[in-house]
């Protein structure tokens, strides 16, 4: 991606830093009169994401030995690092393992659509789309819901919203509010707070990328390169910063998932 915004930099020799437009590829197969409503990068991106998760985790509980081969390894202790911090510390003893399943594979798929980002060549993440955090934080959403109305019954709307412990003069106001957090909010944040992250630290290295070769080849002036060599330098540490996000955004998801899967299933608001 940083490739797609060079172009854009040296424009009228003067510096044009790079859109949300250099940032994607044309559609693949255009089926809308409007630009990205077709079969893209990132809609091929996503399909090769679940194809790479299956088969690792296909490859990782293969051929299990007492002494574990490096996809073995790999699979255990990523299993293991998802079911002990996230499930079980959020879900308890009694509830964690049948989530496990869920939490490790929403784990791996958002860690990977992230890390797309940084991959050569693909260099797109794909969660820096809007659409795929929707569709994320929608799954969760219907399916943290799902829960609730399994567990509760009916009654689940009332244990989500009508907090134990409230006055009655303030009652109303407090279950508006708790509506609104709870239904309307949580799910936005859940999806937006993933997107603007990938979003906004891919812009980040784009603009780089646009900088520094604006300096090298259309600044024209001599200490262009010493700029450039300095942005470069800036530019690799924000790539390696870049990649710790992509992981903790992965990590973040997956544990608002579980949170708010205990949340459902909890006796009390």
């Amino acid at each position: 991606m940083i490739a797609l915004a060079l172009p854009t930099a040296a424009e009228g020799g003067t510096f044009t830093p790079p859109g949300l437009e250099d940032l994607h590829l044309p559609d693949i197969l255009p089926w809308g009169a409007e630009y990205g409503t077709g079969f893209g990068k990132q809609m091929l991106l996503v399909i090769l994401t679940v194809v790479l998760v299956s088969w690792f985790l296909v490859a990782a509980s293969r051929r299990r030995a007492m002494v574990p081969g490096k996809f073995q390894f790999l699979g255990e202790w990523t299993y293991t690092f998802v079911r002990n911090s996230i499930g079980r510390d959020m879900l308890g003893e009694r509830e964690f393992k049948k989530y496990t399943p869920l939490l490790v594979s929403l784990f791996l798929f958002v860690l990977l659509s992230n890390m797309m980002g940084s991959i050569p060549f693909l260099q797109i993440p794909t969660t820096s789309h809007v659409g795929t955090a929707y569709a994320l934080a929608g799954i969760v959403y219907v399916y943290w819901i799902y829960l609730g109305f399994k567990t509760h019954g009916v009654k689940y709307f009332k244990v989500s919203v009508v907090p134990s412990g409230v006055p009655k003069a303030f009652l109303i106001p407090v279950v508006l509010i708790e509506i609104v957090s709870t239904f309307l909010v949580r799910p936005m944040t859940h999806s937006l707070r993933l997107f603007a992250t990938m979003l906004s630290g891919h812009m980040i290295i784009a603009l780089t990328g646009a900088a520094m070769a604006y300096m090298f080849t259309s600044l024209g002036q001599w200490w262009g390169y010493p700029l450039g060599s300095l942005i470069f330098i800036g530019g690799l540490a924000m790539f390696l910063f870049e990649i710790f996000i992509q992981v903790l955004q992965a990590y973040v998801f997956t544990l608002l998932t579980a949170v708010y899967i205990q949340t459902s299933i909890s006796d009390a608001h």
